[in-house]
């Protein structure tokens, strides 16, 4: 996917696309896999590292809104990741099946920049 497209993608006016499109407009490294997956699936997921994520103290920005919508959504979703320059926050995307909407967008803060997330997305 194009930078530019997901930069579109990303115009919502909610604290986190503007946290991630900001990001990606500071030369955040990207990345959207081929592929779906199923919503609800990944609202169980995203609704575990929620509860991990509050137990823990880890600061997130749009995880519970996200959870919600992918429990609406109800599709297959293509997932994408924004990693920010410094490593201080990654991004989760998720795109409907043609990436040509954004569904829900997510931000855990990491506690080591540049590590993977402790609880991998």
């Amino acid at each position: 996917m194009q930078r530019e497209r997901l930069e579109q993608l990303l115009s919502g006016d909610d604290e986190t696309s503007v946290a991630a499109l900001s990001a990606l407009r500071a030369s955040a490294s990207y990345v959207v896999w081929d592929g779906t997956t199923s919503a609800e699936s990944l609202a169980g997921v995203d609704g575990r590292r929620l509860r991990h994520t509050l137990q823990k103290g880890i600061d997130t920005s749009g995880l519970e809104q996200a959870v919600e919508r992918l429990n609406r959504y109800g599709g297959p979703v293509r997932l994408g990741q924004i990693r920010s320059t410094d490593g201080l926050w990654i991004f989760m995307l998720f795109l409907d099946q043609a990436s040509g909407t954004l569904v829900a967008c997510t931000g855990v803060r990491q506690t080591q920049p540049g590590s993977p997330p402790s609880d991998a997305c």
